[in-house]
């Protein structure tokens, strides 16, 4: 027996179209009021610095826009499904679709498809554009808003484990195999237990054996309380030039890969990554969450307009809706806290709000 998923072609590409249009009016609308908002919030500190002008204000718009956007596209994704479906039910579209025999699953199939174009749409968006903008947002930041200096590529006091050992250093200048380091510190252990402190005040990567190379150094040891003059010292022939040059990661202004390459550079540093794994994950949880929203909106949609109970049921969508971005928020800082998992505080959210909209589906089929 033949099984056919959605309505027909027509009907299909009707409710899409609308499903879209009301989604990205929500959306314009949405930008411009929080744009000017925002404008209105931080162009006293952009035009405080000396020189700026309206220009670095429309800078600013140009910069901003973007993350609003990203923020705020799935909740405009779920305003839009509660207009359309709710001017459907209105208009007893609704009930004549479900009269032709048609489920809630068959009618909200097109909505559905179309959201998962949406989440696609933005992934791309926050990875093209989103990252970008954010970079070039916070280093302006950085400079209250004034000119932004190339990157020197110096960075300050980086920790990196060496097996067992670990390695500071006050200052590391240059990049790649360049890498030059200041006032270097090693601290050399034996089953967590310090035994012995190297100290340097300068050393370099050495390509030719893969290792670092201390110069002038001593030691002190800490069972005899002694100090000794050691001279030139290697170690750390599994640790890369690129562990020393991490700077602060932050996750909103780099890709997925760019990320992912980052908390592996940072785990191989014996640095904490639980925070930024979450991030990774939510990266792709986060656009996806677009194709949940016609699911929670649906309850607005089945029902009969002139039961009076319309207004109720899309406040409930809504309620539902916002209840997933308190969750959502609520499980990542959970997460980053070590609560649980990383991937489980991305998508434990988006699991458990795509349960109760299809209970909410099940039941309006009853």
């Amino acid at each position: 027996m033949h099984v056919n998923f959605f309505p027909s072609r027509q009907i299909s590409l009707y409710m899409a179209r609308l499903f879209l249009t009301r989604t990205f009016a929500v959306l314009a609308m949405l930008v411009v009021v929080l744009q000017t908002l925002d404008l209105l919030g931080n162009s006293g500190d952009i035009l405080a610095y000396p020189g700026n002008s309206d220009a670095q204000l429309w800078h600013y718009v140009g910069l901003r826009a973007p993350q609003i956007i990203a923020t705020f596209l799935p909740f405009s994704v779920l305003l839009g499904t509660l207009v359309m479906l709710a001017t459907l039910n209105q208009n007893s579209e609704i009930i004549s679709m479900k009269a032709a025999g048609r489920s809630a699953h068959q009618i909200l199939a097109p909505l559905v498809l179309a959201a998962l174009g949406v989440s696609i749409i933005s992934f791309v968006f926050n990875e093209r554009i989103v990252v970008r903008s954010t970079a070039a947002l916070s280093a302006w930041e950085a400079v209250d808003y004034g000119p932004v200096p190339p990157d020197s590529g110096v960075k300050s006091n980086p920790w990196v484990r060496d097996g067992n050992n670990l390695v500071n250093a006050a200052i590391v200048a240059g990049r790649g195999t360049a890498v030059q380091l200041r006032q270097v510190e090693i601290y050399n252990r034996i089953n967590n237990r310090l035994t012995t402190i190297v100290q340097a005040p300068k050393g370099h990567y050495d390509v030719a054996s893969k290792s670092w190379v201390l110069e002038g150094a001593r030691q002190f040891d800490v069972a005899r309380g002694t100090v000794s003059n050691i001279g030139t010292v290697r170690f750390g022939r599994d640790i890369r030039p690129d562990q020393f040059t991490l700077a602060r990661v932050d996750p909103d202004a780099l890709t997925f890969h760019e990320l992912e390459a980052a908390i592996g550079d940072l785990r191989d540093a014996g640095r904490p990554t639980k925070e930024l794994e979450g991030s990774l994950w939510h990266k792709l949880s986060g656009p996806l969450s677009a194709l949940l929203m016609p699911i929670l909106g649906s309850v607005a949609a089945f029902g009969l307009a002139r039961s009076g109970q319309l207004f109720m049921r899309a406040v409930l969508g809504m309620a539902l809706g916002f209840a997933y971005f308190v969750a959502d928020n609520f499980s990542l800082a959970m997460g980053n806290l070590g609560a649980y998992p990383p991937v489980l505080a991305a998508w434990a959210p988006f699991f458990l709000f795509l349960l109760v909209g299809e209970t909410v589906l099940f039941r309006t089929e009853e």
